[in-house]
């Protein structure tokens, strides 16, 4: 048999300070509810447990969830996904420090290593700034090219 409790349910809402839908009414308990017809009386209902307010329906993580642990393994990054230029995802100055600083460090190592000599070193240095290399590879490709590393020493750096 049900009942229609359409009156006691909004009233029930404003003193909850919530939407009607969110308003549960015990079915064991319908005939005391009907009975309740003003605010006072709804009120008592509630404290005796028999009119509540259930939580609002919040969003599920698990698609989000699964979705960061694909990106992380370096999925969802073709063309498709990519919003923005690639200096917009990118900056110029972070890609460029991306790639200068192993080089520099390279270049350190080497010189304190004794495998470079300072003079050496000062030119790449300068030659790193001004952008001249690719990568690490591409500096000891051009170091061992141009014979600025001892000859025994070639294969320990590479």
């Amino acid at each position: 048999m049900i009942m229609n409790l359409k009156s006691q349910k909004r009233l029930a809402a404003r003193i909850l300070k919530c939407g009607i839908s969110r308003v549960r009414i015990l079915p064991e308990a319908a005939e005391k509810v009907k009975a309740a017809i003003t605010g006072s009386d709804i009120r008592k209902l509630i404290s005796e447990g028999v009119i509540k307010k259930i939580k609002p329906k919040e969003a599920k993580r698990l698609e989000t969830r699964k979705k960061l642990a694909q990106k992380k393994r370096g999925r969802r990054r073709g063309h498709g996904s990519r919003r923005g230029s690639k200096k917009a995802r990118m900056g110029e100055k972070t890609e460029w420090l991306k790639k200068v600083r192993p080089q520099r460090r390279l270049l350190r190592e080497l010189r304190d290593s004794g495998k470079i000599s300072k003079k050496d070193y000062r030119k790449l240095y300068r030659m790193v700034k001004g952008g001249m290399f690719r990568s690490k590879k591409h500096l000891l490709m051009y170091i061992n090219q141009h014979g600025l590393m001892g000859a025994e020493n070639e294969k320990s750096a590479s």
